[in-house]
């Protein structure tokens, strides 16, 4: 049995829904339980005549749109918005451009629209596809089951080949930050075949962090060990206050002042509710338990697909870890290249020029 019909049956043990609508109505009752239990060395890469997106001149849209549809219309113009099923959950989607495939993977607390500032540029040279995790989002949010495997890395990183998959394309390139480089990491080792090239942005890999755990570290990633406390105490303390928590968030990893665009903010918010939290909590929860186990079972397997490592200079990952150094360790000879880039830890909204810079350069190659 391969890897891939080897998680698909992992995935078909756990809770999934089996319809969309089924999923909006699961969904729907498991935000009022969740409400209810909350309520009781630096790399220069100047911008080369790739132009990121003018956000101040939002596109047209339809008349009939919903505040979300044309929120998304004006950040993505041309991109085409679909949920895909997939054999553990759903996952929001969306596709524009032409030529070989990209996705980009967001992080916490963000959801696709963390690309805006530079998927409309990539998508002139690339099918760039944008999809929310799953528990973040637009996304299904499935249960996490006794041991948080649903939201396991390698259950995740399964959804995004099962999108492509259905999307048409069974080799891709790949572009993860901050959690989505946790995805992108495991994709690379259970699905080799599937990756021609990809990207990690601001990142060390999971368990050197954990096993590098000192008091500074701690203090600075307080989510990390916050997070990953039993249900529901996160979710309640948190939950008591989300936008609070989400502004709060956000600004102590911003190194750029108005990076974050009011659109792009207001769509954090949006999707930042009780159920997302539950989810967030059980993607740290996982982190700190399977995902570990799961690392330490592949701990001699290397990366074969040539890699991009960025971050940023200003950022706790890349004042704390050699970055370059901690992916060589897992990547076979070669594979590894990057660097630092002005800002903190969020590269595409604070850094679009040098980000989109440094994509063009690296997947372009293939």
């Amino acid at each position: 049995m391969s890897e891939l019909e080897k998680t698909r049956a992992q995935a078909a043990a756990l809770p999934a829904t089996k319809t969309v609508a089924e999923t909006r109505t699961i969904n729907q009752r498991r935000r009022a339980l969740i409400a209810g239990a909350v309520s009781a060395a630096t790399l220069s890469l100047p911008s080369k005549g790739y132009a990121v997106a003018n956000t101040s001149s939002p596109s047209p849209v339809n008349a009939s749109a919903t505040p979300q549809e044309a929120a998304i219309a004006n950040m993505f113009p041309g991109f085409k918005s679909s949920l895909v099923k997939t054999s553990g959950t759903t996952i929001q989607t969306l596709v524009g451009g032409q030529g070989p495939a990209l996705l980009l993977l967001h992080g916490h607390p963000q959801t696709l629209v963390c690309w805006h500032k530079i998927a409309p540029a990539l998508a002139q040279h690339f099918t760039v596809v944008l999809t929310d995790l799953r528990g973040y989002g637009d996304s299904g949010k499935p249960d996490g089951g006794e041991d948080h495997a649903g939201y396991s890395k390698r259950l995740m990183a399964l959804d995004q080949v099962e999108v492509m998959q259905q999307l048409g394309y069974h080799r891709f390139q790949v572009v993860g930050h901050d959690r989505g480089g946790r995805v992108v990491h495991r994709m690379l080792l259970d699905h080799p075949d599937v990756i021609e090239r990809a990207a990690i942005l601001d990142i060390a890999p999971t368990a050197t962090m954990y096993a590098s755990t000192n008091k500074d570290f701690a203090s600075r990633y307080v989510w990390w060990f916050f997070l990953i406390q039993p249900v529901p105490l996160p979710e309640r303390l948190i939950g008591s206050n989300l936008e609070f928590y989400l502004e709060h968030h956000i600004n102590k990893q911003n190194k750029t002042p108005g990076a974050i665009t009011p659109q792009a903010y207001a769509e954090y918010r949006r999707c930042y509710t009780a159920e997302t939290l539950h989810a967030v909590c059980e993607d740290y929860r996982a982190a700190a338990s399977i995902d570990l186990e799961h690392d330490a079972a592949d701990a001699d397997k290397k990366i074969q697909s040539p890699l991009l490592v960025l971050w940023g200079d200003k950022g706790v990952v890349g004042n704390t870890y050699d970055v370059l150094k901690t992916w060589r360790e897992k990547s076979i000879d070669g594979a590894v290249s990057g660097g630092a880039l002005p800002c903190g830890h969020y590269l595409p909204e604070e850094a679009p020029e040098q980000t989109l810079h440094a994509f063009m350069q690296f997947f372009r190659q293939t």
